[in-house]
């Protein structure tokens, strides 16, 4: 089993290494080029979207619901936790480059959204779409479809469920003194609830439980910065002199390259915000509208959500204060951060936000997962797989997960080959589409 864990963290340092990093910049950076800087000019378009309802046409769910859908599943522990380890490892300067990411990145999940929308298929229980379909219809690969979902439902068991139940009941057992095995059962109940009952329940769940999270959080993280407002422009400095320049040892902040600062913000915002892995273009494709780009725009926000607003206020709350240079692990950071300036309060904060942000991760990647596996085995297999999922959700709850870890990490990697080789190929169609709906609008 050692050797088998060894062989799995060798692969995945080696897909999540500058090549992979590059191409997923590198991609977004391209569509960014392609598509003029759309992100940018028709971001105010975009949330203007996000509450328009398309009465009568196809699709499951909302653009709203679809986008809470997939924020459920990308606003995880990656923004409490990841970001933590990005400033831990990287120094204040890979704050920039997760907003670079991010930046890119809106245009990457916008691209994906097209093609999710446009070639997506109407089953027996609602829409059918994501990267398999755009890669077997639109790139004319069935096999390259098929590896990304045979890739994503594996993924759907680690990142998207084990690995978030164990920080969860980690952070209870470390905060409330809860019992590992009491937050298994109740998160195991929980996640049985809503997924049996498919997109519809899970869109509505989530469209009530992502907006009071993000907010909770937020708004924690604000009033935080409100009592800290006199050292927000000083983190700021830090983030943009670093982001170019070394960061020097200081106190119990061992110092940071500028080639770390690089890889750790490049590689945790990629984690955090998902833009290229193809995962959210699965919930985009059940969305209720009559054109790819409309729910398009609406994705793209998720992005900016995920990372220039979450992340943004997780890096801001380490930043005003002083225990990243005290030495502090990246899994308590974030706490003992918001703990500095509201007290033993500012735990509980942070430790219900983690179980939120982990929780709507279970769902959101149940969602992925049972996508992938119909592709895979048909209508009949998402009853049997939906149990198996929320059984994970109790033993990842208890067990050490470092081979999980390494393995989710892995096939995320493997995801996102197949994904981007699809987004460039089909870069084409993409132009196309935005070209005619952005002149339609001019009509």
């Amino acid at each position: 089993m050692q050797a088998l864990e060894e062989i799995v963290a060798t692969l995945s340092g080696i897909v999540w290494g500058p090549i992979m990093l590059t191409l997923l910049v590198g991609t977004g950076l391209y569509l960014t080029i392609i598509l003029k800087g759309m992100q940018f000019r028709a971001l105010p378009h975009a949330f203007r979207l996000i509450l328009h309802k398309d009465h009568g046409h196809e699709g499951d769910i909302s653009h709203f619901a679809a986008l809470m859908t997939a924020l459920a599943a990308t606003v995880g522990i990656g923004n409490i936790v990841g970001v933590a380890t990005a400033i831990t490892m990287g120094g204040p300067g890979a704050v920039f480059w997760m907003w670079v990411t991010g930046l890119v990145g809106m245009a990457t999940k916008y691209s994906e959204a097209v093609l999710a929308v446009k070639y997506r298929e109407k089953g027996a229980h609602g829409m059918r779409g994501g990267p398999m379909y755009y890669i077997s219809k639109g790139v004319g690969l069935p096999w390259l479809g098929a590896l990304f979902a045979i890739f994503t439902a594996c993924a759907a068991f680690g990142i998207g469920n084990m690995t978030q139940a164990n920080a969860t009941a980690k952070i209870f057992e470390a905060t409330f003194h809860i019992p590992t095995e009491v937050t298994g059962i109740v998160l195991t109940l929980l996640t049985g609830l809503v997924i049996l009952g498919g997109i519809r329940t899970i869109g509505k769940f989530t469209s009530f439980l992502v907006p009071f999270m993000i907010v909770i959080y937020v708004g924690s993280s604000l009033w935080v910065l409100m009592l800290n407002a006199s050292q927000i422009p000083h983190a700021f400095q830090l983030i943009f002199y670093h982001a170019f320049n070394p960061a020097a040892a200081s106190g119990g902040f061992v110092g940071a390259t500028i080639a770390a600062a690089m890889r750790f913000g490049i590689a945790r915002g990629v984690f955090s915000n998902e833009s290229g892995l193809g995962s959210a273009p699965i919930a985009a494709a059940a969305a209720r509208t009559n054109d790819p780009v409309k729910q398009a725009l609406v994705s793209m926000t998720q992005t900016f959500i995920d990372t220039l607003v979450v992340c943004t206020m997780t890096a801001l709350v380490i930043l005003t204060a002083d225990s990243w240079l005290q030495g502090v692990n990246a899994a308590s950071l974030t706490s003992a951060s918001m703990a500095e300036t509201l007290g033993e309060s500012g735990s509980f904060i942070v430790a219900i936000a983690t179980a939120l942000f982990a929780y709507s991760t279970l769902i959101g990647w149940n969602y992925y997962g049972e996508k992938a596996i119909e592709y895979l085995f048909g209508e009949k297999a998402i009853r049997i797989y939906r149990v198996f999922f929320t059984v994970a959700v109790m033993i990842g709850a208890m067990v050490s997960l470092e081979f999980v870890w390494n393995f989710s990490d892995l096939m995320n990697g493997m995801m996102a080959i197949p994904n981007l080789i699809a987004l460039l190929w089909l870069s084409p169609i993409i132009r196309q589409e935005t070209v005619r709906y952005f002149s339609s609008l001019k009509k």
